[in-house]
C-alpha cells in the first residue's frame, strides 16, 4: 500500500512516527497522524485545513488533543455520554492525576532505550486503510495527505471530534479540495 503513497503522505507518516517518539509512546495512533498533519506546510491537506481556517487555530487543537490525551483517549462524547449514567470522567482524571501525577490516565507507556521501529495502533492502521478507500472511491492513483486528512474526518473518535469542533468535515475538506466552494487545491 505504501508504494501508492505520495511524497507528502509518506512524510506525514514519518511525522506521526516522529510524535510517536518523541511522546514515548508504544505505537503510532490516529493523534499522531493527526500532530503530524498539522506540522505540515506544504501538501493538499495542508491548503485545506489553511483554507478552513485551522492553520490560525493549531495550538487550539493540540491542546484539545492533549486534554483528552489526559482523559485516557475519550472523546468529549463519550465523557458526555458517561455523565449521563452518573460517571464524572474529570473528577476521575483529577483523582488519578493527584495520585500518580499529571498525565497518568494518557496512555502514553514510555518505553524507553526504544530504538526499532514503531508498530501502528489500531486507530491509525484503520485510518491509513480509510484513506486508501477513499483514494480508490475518488478514483485516484495515488494517496496523498489529502486522503489521511479526510479519513481522520470521518473516523469516530478524538481526531474527527476536534476536526469537527473546529469547522473540518469530510464535506468541507471536499469541498476546499475538489471545488464546490471559492478556494480549490491544484
Amino acid at each position: 500500500m505504501f508504494e501508492r503513497f505520495t511524497k507528502d503522505a509518506r512524510a506525514v507518516v514519518q511525522g506521526a512516527v516522529e510524535h510517536a517518539e518523541r511522546a514515548g509512546a508504544g505505537s503510532v495512533d490516529a493523534e499522531h497522524l493527526f500532530l503530524a498533519l498539522l506540522d505540515r506546510e506544504a501538501g493538499r491537506a495542508s491548503f485545506a485545513l489553511a483554507a478552513l481556517g485551522l492553520a490560525e487555530r493549531g495550538d487550539a487543537v493540540r491542546q484539545a488533543l492533549g486534554e483528552a490525551r489526559r482523559r485516557a483517549g475519550l472523546s468529549q462524547a463519550d465523557a458526555e455520554a458517561l455523565a449521563g449514567l452518573g460517571i464524572d470522567v474529570s473528577e476521575i482524571v483529577a483523582r488519578v492525576e493527584e495520585a500518580h501525577g499529571v498525565g497518568a490516565m494518557s496512555g502514553d507507556r514510555k518505553v524507553k532505550g526504544w530504538s526499532g521501529r514503531r508498530s501502528f495502533g489500531r486507530g491509525a492502521k484503520e485510518i491509513l486503510e480509510r484513506a486508501l478507500r477513499i483514494a480508490v472511491a475518488r478514483r485516484d492513483r495515488h494517496i496523498g495527505d489529502e486522503h489521511i486528512l479526510l479519513a481522520l474526518t470521518v473516523r469516530p473518535g478524538v481526531s474527527g471530534e476536534v476536526l469537527a469542533d473546529h469547522g473540518v468535515t469530510y464535506e468541507s475538506v471536499v469541498r476546499v479540495l475538489y471545488g464546490g466552494g471559492e478556494s480549490k487545491a491544484g
